[in-house]
């Protein structure tokens, strides 16, 4: 059982530590000496991107493939990276996941999508996703593969969540009429992807996220109350001065549905929404914390 992950970010490292002590090897591609050293750390194996040799040499053993880093202006580069060494290799993995984004589906004024729906993008980062997914379920099809597309809203966990940024000073409580967003915990998103290397539906498209989509606002508030911290005051989205980027990101409301996933690889999430995640997060911090750690 052999996991291959191009990126090694938060989401492919969280794959990672659920997979190994399940007996997975897992290998994962790095640009510098730098990733190849915190791969290595991590009793991963570290591939280099740029020899061809050792991607073939990779491939060729690999059962699970997954691409997580996002596209740019020349589309998904795990596709351009990893379709030629693959055809090289004369693999067929079991299983290749696609990590996109609920961004495919636009604003729908906070209203329900599920897989189903039109995928209207609004922003170029959305957009670069739809062509990614259109690209990679092409190639799934022209050779033979088990593809499938996993969209992602706001993914967070321990040293990613609403309690760094209160701790560090970045956190702010924007209040847009109406808005809500859903959001993930890794380690249930690590489930999902586990559940559907376990039931592999080649075009398979599947919404991981909590039940409970609510307004980021609500989560700063919660977070400072479980820190015992006076939250940081209300600031009107009008009033808020935001990035270009993070405009586009208020932009867009909607309430994402998971009940496929639920229905058709058998996953629910650890944790239903940003309460229990966030108490999960700071429970495992407290013992880390500990004498008895």
């Amino acid at each position: 059982m052999r996991l291959f992950l191009f990126g090694y970010g938060f989401s492919g490292r969280a794959l990672a530590r659920r997979l190994k002590p399940k007996g997975w090897q897992v290998a994962a591609t790095f640009r510098d000496a730098e990733g190849a050293a915190r791969i290595a750390a991590d009793g991963v194996e570290p591939i280099d991107l740029s020899d061809r040799a050792a991607l073939v040499r990779a491939l060729a053993v690999t059962r699970a493939l997954l691409v997580t880093a996002p596209p740019g202006p020349d589309g998904c580069p795990g596709l351009n990276s990893l379709v030629g060494p693959l055809a090289e290799a004369g693999a067929f993995p079991d299983w290749i996941g696609y990590l996109s984004t609920t961004g495919v589906y636009g604003d729908r004024r906070g209203g329900w999508v599920t897989e189903a729906s039109r995928l209207a993008a609004q922003s170029v980062e959305g957009a670069r996703r739809v062509g990614a997914e259109r690209d990679w379920q092409e190639v799934g099809r022209g050779m033979g593969l088990t593809v499938a597309a996993f969209r992602l809203p706001g993914i967070y966990g321990p040293g990613r969540s609403a309690f760094d940024r209160l701790r560090e000073g970045r956190a702010r409580r924007i209040v847009a009429e109406g808005q809500v967003f859903s959001r993930i915990h890794v380690d249930d998103l690590a489930a999902g992807l586990e559940a559907s290397i376990a039931r592999p539906r080649a075009g398979g498209a599947y919404n991981l996220c909590d039940d409970e989509p609510a307004p980021n606002s609500d989560v700063i508030a919660y977070a400072a109350r479980l820190l015992g911290v006076a939250p940081p005051p209300e600031v009107r989205l009008e009033d808020a001065n935001l990035s270009p980027a993070a405009m586009r990101f208020y932009a867009e409301s909607k309430r994402v549905s998971n009940a496929l996933a639920k229905a058709e690889l058998g996953w629910r999430p650890a944790y239903p929404s940003y309460r229990e995640g966030l108490r999960a997060i700071l429970a495992a911090e407290a013992g880390r914390l500990s004498p008895r750690a």
